[in-house]
């Protein structure tokens, strides 16, 4: 067999029953290995081994299979381990990887340790998240892991080389590897697999004792038969799962059975109010069950969902479309309805996965959200004061918004918080918005450098300051004001330019009072919020990509309707403009605080400009595609006073650069900003968006001038800011085609 520099040579699988017996036919059949032998406590299974291609070579003894093995599988019972590794022990070369793969890794660390007296560098225990109704080495599948996870928990000193063998093997079988700690393990396998096994059992073993069993069976559901069919697994096993993950297991039956005798009396106290809220966020969860298992399972899996942009030259921008509502209209309509007394009812709502991880937030705090459903979201308020302690960290997924938003709500609760995201919110400076909150009282804790899990401990009074931002920034204007509810005395922020003003105008229509003197905007604290209905604008940073494209592209004549207009928020129309562009506004009217109006971009001969340093705030987060703008205009464009670019969700001054470098267009790099000289042709070519979405859609408007195809790798967040937007960007003209991602 072809095997390749890291696989193992001799590969010993000691138990071929389902899980052994497939990793062995495996790593056979895919070449993992030079060897793979097997050998089994029940000769029958051990005979099969051989005739059914199972295993290389079947051998009668531990011994026999372990010696000059470089790596050795334990695939037996729990309860078995410690007797089996007595076995392996004088067998085992002080070189070869040893690993299980049983449902529990407490109990497996701890058999190794009584064994060995020491748990070595290369023992890597891990658990493969795969099984079958059936058992036994005739059931053996060698595609049993394709497309399931494989968890290894090595220590903190394991041998490096032996864990990327190791996985690399797991992964040649087609299984997705991730790795966390031995006890984090069996904290989520407790609740996630042995708690569901446990009430299945218990369940059918309740109705079986019933006078009306039979009729119970022949008369269930699909759903009873779905959710009891994991009763029909080997009791043996799963006895010996649950005595070995005692403690974790106590632990959440004891949280379960604590939860459910609420909804007891819920139900019996006609709590409707109740009920409504577990059913709903638990619908949720459901819904998002991979963000809420772990963050770190989340941040793995959101990692390794890949998507490219395929994107052909040329094409014209045509149609009259609404594109998603505003992203951080969204999220302020969740907080402040949730806060708010009453009953919110929002319609526009964003439905990205930015704005649904404040919603299950808020959800994941005892506020009870039903919908989104195509947009509309009824949110029943419980009040400044009546969030509830969230059971884990609030996961907010690539949001840098809602972390900062939050950060303020929750500085003065009376219950401790932890604001996590992915990997690349998880890189991005919270210092900005921790310092001053400090300065008001809060108890912050952030990671190296200021960056996040943000630990916020509970119970602490607020003072209100004043407080100068150093640089605009509307995230942490509204961070502070949010705190400043909550806060005695008057909260008060001045901001150095002006910024998106959402939140203030969001406050008024709440019934908040918010003063405005020039450049300062504050509010006292103890006041109240009162529900009202919200109609979210459509989204001005999304409608940008297609403003730009109708102007840019030949021929075109695009309309957006009920497009944002914030004042605060209208920097890439005025750029636009002073450019050169045609873009018509019409039918400008308020709803809800908010202006709107309907757009309609033509073809125009744009020109470089110096982009006026007022304007740059307003803008903020639809420079990368005026950058292609800018590229396409005659004459030199200038960007000046931009340093907020770079701490976005990437380096945006210099990831826009690289990318345009990789299509052969030259631009020169400034601390603060770039300059662009216009008229360069937009080559072919392949790019990494490095998992920015506004990059990415950026570069999907370039073909529409390019010379060549361009491939944008990297675009899975797309999805985050605005979903569905491949669709549209085709249905206009964009020739576009996605790759990848779930």
């Amino acid at each position: 067999m072809a095997t390749g520099e890291s696989s193992f040579k001799r590969v010993a699988v000691i138990g071929l029953g389902l899980i052994g017996g497939s990793l062995a036919k495996a790593v056979r059949m895919n070449g993992l290995a030079e060897m793979v032998v097997g050998t089994d406590k029940r000769e029958d299974e051990l005979s099969l081994g051989v005739e059914l291609g199972v295993v290389d070579e079947a051998v009668g003894s531990i011994a026999d299979a372990v010696t000059g093995s470089d790596l050795v599988v334990l695939a037996v019972p729990v309860r078995a381990t410690r007797a089996v590794l007595e076995a392996i022990k004088p067998h085992l070369s002080a070189d070869a990887v040893l690993t299980d793969v049983g449902s529990t890794k407490t109990s497996f660390v701890q058999d190794v340790q009584a064994v060995f007296g020491t748990l070595s560098p290369r023992v890597i225990p891990g658990h493969p998240i795969a099984g079958s109704e059936k058992s036994g080495i005739r059931a053996a599948n060698p595609e049993l892991f394709a497309n399931h996870k494989v968890i290894l928990t090595p220590a903190d000193d394991v041998d490096a080389a032996g864990l990327a063998r190791l996985k690399a093997l797991w992964e040649g079988c087609g299984a997705t590897v991730l790795t966390m700690s031995v006890a984090y393990h069996d904290e989520v396998l407790a609740a996630t697999s042995h708690l569901p096994h446990l009430i299945a059992f218990s369940l059918v073993d309740t109705l079986a004792g019933e006078d009306e069993n039979l009729d119970i069976f022949r008369y269930a559901a699909g759903g009873f038969r779905d959710f009891t069919r994991i009763a029909a697994s080997d009791p043996v096993m799963w006895h010996d799962i649950f005595l070995s993950n005692r403690d974790a297991v106590l632990r959440v039956i004891d949280h379960f059975t604590h939860d459910l005798d609420q909804l007891r009396t819920a139900i019996a106290d006609q709590d409707s109010a109740t009920l409504l809220r577990v059913f709903s966020r638990a619908k949720a969860a459901r819904e998002h069950f991979s963000k809420m298992l772990s963050g770190q399972a989340y941040v793995t899996n959101n990692s390794q969902k890949q998507v490219t942009f395929r994107l052909q030259p040329g094409g014209s921008m045509t149609g009259d479309i609404r594109v998603p509502g505003d992203k951080s209209i969204s999220h302020r309509s969740i907080m402040l309805g949730a806060l708010a007394d009453g009953l919110t009812e929002v319609k526009g709502f964003l439905e990205g996965e930015d704005s649904l991880a404040t919603l299950q937030a808020f959800r994941d705090m005892g506020v009870t959200i039903e919908g989104p459903d195509d947009g509309f979201v009824r949110i029943h308020g419980v009040g400044l004061n009546g969030l509830q302690a969230p059971r884990g960290p609030l996961y907010l997924g690539n949001s840098g918004t809602a972390m900062r938003l939050f950060a303020g709500l929750l500085a003065a609760q009376p219950f401790d918080s932890e604001l996590t995201g992915d990997s690349s919110l998880s890189k991005r400076p919270m210092g900005r918005v921790a310092d001053p909150l400090r300065a008001m009282g809060a108890v912050i804790n952030t990671a190296d450098g200021g960056r996040p899990p943000m630990k916020i401990r509970g119970g602490q009074q607020l003072s209100g300051i004043h407080y100068e931002m150093p640089v605009a920034s509307a995230q942490v204007k509204s961070c502070l004001l949010l705190a400043g509810l909550y806060a005695e005395g008057v909260t008060s922020v001045t901001e150095p330019a002006p910024t998106r003003d959402h939140t203030e105008r969001m406050l008024a229509g709440f019934g908040y009072h918010v003063h405005r003197d020039n450049a300062t905007a504050s509010v006292s604290g103890g006041g109240t919020l009162t529900a009202t209905a919200i109609d979210v604008p459509a989204d001005i940073s999304s409608a940008a990509f297609f403003l730009v494209a109708g102007s840019i592209a030949p021929g075109s004549e695009l309309t957006l309707r009920h497009v944002g207009m914030n004042p605060t928020r209208v920097g890439v129309i005025n750029i636009l403009r002073l450019m050169g562009a045609d873009i018509e506004v019409r039918d400008e009217r308020e709803i809800g605080g908010e202006p709107v109006a309907d757009l309609t971009v033509r073809s125009a001969q744009l020109k470089g400009i110096d982009i006026p340093e007022d304007q740059v705030p307003l803008a903020i987060d639809e420079f990368p595609v005026l950058f292609i703008a800018a590229v396409c205009a005659q004459g030199k464009t200038v960007l000046r006073g931009a340093e907020e670019l770079r701490v976005k969700e990437s380096d945006r001054i210099q990831v826009m650069a690289d990318g345009l470098a990789a299509l052969g267009v030259k631009t020169t790099v400034t601390s603060d900003g770039i300059v662009i000289e216009g008229g360069q042709t937009i080559g072919g070519g392949k790019l990494d968006s490095h998992g920015d979405h506004r990059i990415a859609m950026s570069f999907a408007v370039a073909s529409l001038r390019a010379a060549g195809d361009i491939e944008v790798t990297d675009c899975a967040n797309v999805a985050t800011s605005f979903p569905g937007f491949v669709d549209l960007a085709r249905q206009t003209g964009i020739r576009i085609h996605a790759e990848g991602g779930e």
